[in-house]
């Protein structure tokens, strides 16, 4: 991008930035002219309870949040306090006197807009469906808004584009329609973990919902005895979001699945992707990084689906990139859309597999490839020929741990003393919650627990540990985001030499920790005490040795 052409980008930022303080000033005049109490916006916690006993549609009409309930009247945060009119008519349908604070406009917008407002509309689905509407735009993409209620269209719709809105709105990354004898359950994957996204609805809704699914989807409608994929897009506040569908027929009828691939906005983190923002340890990134600036070689990484490994492996891309390299990659699907990278999809119904697209990559002189995944003989013999013959491979296998993988290539009939040659390192992760910084709190961690955990009461029951009491922020769960755990086997001579010599995992696992590798238990461990997760959440995911 030229300097002509990021200017106007930055004027943008600037102007921003200047309109933003600018509200903030005026706010602030605007109270002190009338003798009001100015409320600074970036430190306000809503009061779920509060929240949820005053009707949305008011807050969204009068342009307030409410922050505390007094004796006899109800504080609230508006950006105008001088229309005397508007707030006899709010204190008339509130039932109330009403104690009027000032805040900046835009910010409590941004509150009403991430608020519980589509949990709300969602918990009204099961009773008369009064849910968002979805609109089309001029490009003819189907476009969700929270800015009107409406009756016009059918409820069923309503039903389902309210879901997937306010799936958006929680971050969640799957929507899951599971069917029961007698109801429907609608759940969200936040962070990694199904939570209940309202009331169940009665099976009789069942069919009509799948169907609005399908027909999204572009799926045949009339088929439920075999699974169906398909997907469909949607605009969002500016930017597309890819949606993947999955049908299933069960015993009771069709499951659902809708995978959110928000490329445009995955976290606000993740817009410069690198290493330290995934949470690895200082050890772990400098050894990563000095790795991954290798002339030539393979970096692997391992873990269960969902770990995060492609991730980590578009992080790694992004730290090397420059205008002296050709990087190309193949995946299954592209996730993430990174600038100045040459990323070709598989298609396995065009005969586009992995080690076919691999092929084709090494006649396209590329110094660095990165393959999504290696499934099976061919495309692993390849990528470590690959790596052998003066190329930088990343590549991701599914495995436990680092010492596993050794089993895995060699069940794939991949030359050991090649494969040991080509690998640089090994890096096996696991993701975790972080607890939610806005209720992060102490909390007393029983005996029962330690034991669990494999940690001494004695030598443990003074340690601070923490836990999210559950706030408006965090949905009520305590956690917020998610942070990587991660252990590291650095290929030194004396570990290859182990390996060659086909000794015991146990071998390799003792050499590798007098040399400094850190296991994922530990890294877990870590993350606990630096009051970053929880030992209950790291239970979940590590083994307790």
């Amino acid at each position: 991008m030229s300097a002509e052409d990021t200017t106007p980008l930055i004027d943008t930022v600037q102007d921003l930035a200047v309109a933003g303080a600018s509200e903030l000033r005026q706010a602030r005049e605007l109270a002190e002219k009338h003798g009001l109490d100015f409320v600074d916006m970036k430190d306000f916690r809503i009061d779920n309870d509060l929240f949820r006993s005053i009707p949305f549609d008011l807050m969204l009409r009068y342009d307030f949040v409410p922050q505390e309930q007094l004796a006899g009247r109800l504080a609230v945060v508006m950006a105008d306090p001088t229309d005397v009119t508007r707030l006899d008519e709010l204190e008339f349908l509130l039932g109330q006197p009403v104690e009027v604070r000032v805040g900046g406009r835009a910010a409590i917008g941004e509150i009403l807009q991430r608020s519980e407002s589509a949990q709300r509309v969602l918990d009204e689905a099961t009773e008369d469906f009064r849910l968002q509407l979805v609109v089309g735009d001029e490009e003819g993409d189907e476009v969700l808004s929270i800015d009107r209620i409406t009756s016009d269209s059918s409820p069923i719709i309503r039903l389902v584009d309210s879901t997937i809105f306010n799936a958006i709105q929680r971050r969640a990354s799957d929507i899951h329609v599971e069917t029961r004898e007698n109801e429907v359950y609608i759940k969200y994957r936040i962070d990694g973990v199904l939570y209940q996204a309202m009331e169940p609805i009665d099976k009789s809704h069942h069919q009509t919902v799948i169907s609005r699914i399908k027909v999204m989807a572009e799926l045949d409608i009339a088929e439920k005895r075999i699974p169906q994929d398909g997907r469909f897009k949607l605009r969002f506040e500016g930017r597309t979001i890819d949606f993947r569908v999955s049908i299933m027929p069960s015993v009771h009828g069709e499951d659902c699945v809708i995978r959110i691939l928000d490329k445009e906005s995955m976290n606000k983190e993740f817009k410069d992707l690198r290493l330290n923002v995934l949470g690895f340890d200082d050890r772990t990134m400098v050894k990563v990084r000095k790795f991954i600036r290798e002339p030539y070689g393979m970096v692997l990484v391992t873990g269960p689906t969902g770990s995060g490994k492609t991730t980590t492996l578009y992080a790694c891309l992004s730290e090397i990139q420059s205008s002296e390299d050709k990087i190309i990659t193949i995946e299954d699907p592209v996730e993430y859309q990174l600038v100045g990278i040459t990323q070709i999809p598989v298609n396995e119904k065009k005969g586009l597999t992995f080690a076919r697209g691999l092929r084709s990559i090494l006649r396209h002189d590329p110094d660095k490839i990165m393959v999504g995944e290696i499934r099976d003989q061919e495309t692993a013999q390849i990528a470590v020929q690959s790596a052998l013959t003066g190329h930088l491979v990343f590549t991701t296998v599914h495995a436990n741990n680092v010492i596993d993988v050794l089993g895995r290539f060699l069940n794939m009939r991949v030359d050991l003393y090649n494969f040991v040659s080509a690998l640089n390192c090994v890096l096996a992760q696991r993701l975790v919650r972080k607890i939610c910084e806005s209720c992060r709190r102490e909390m007393q961690v029983s005996d029962q627990l330690l034991q669990e955990s494999s940690l001494e009461p004695q030598l443990h029951r003074d340690r601070i540990f923490y836990e999210g009491a559950g706030c408006f922020e965090c949905n009520g769960t305590g956690f917020f985001g998610r942070t990587a755990i991660s252990e590291l086997l650095d290929l030194s001579d004396r570990i290859r030499e182990l390996i060659l010599d086909r000794r015991p995992a146990s071998e390799i696992k003792r050499a590798a920790q007098d040399e400094g590798m850190l296991f994922l238990r530990e890294s877990a461990l870590e993350k606990v005490y630096e009051g970053v997760t929880t030992l209950r959440e790291i239970n979940k995911v590590t083994f307790v040795d």
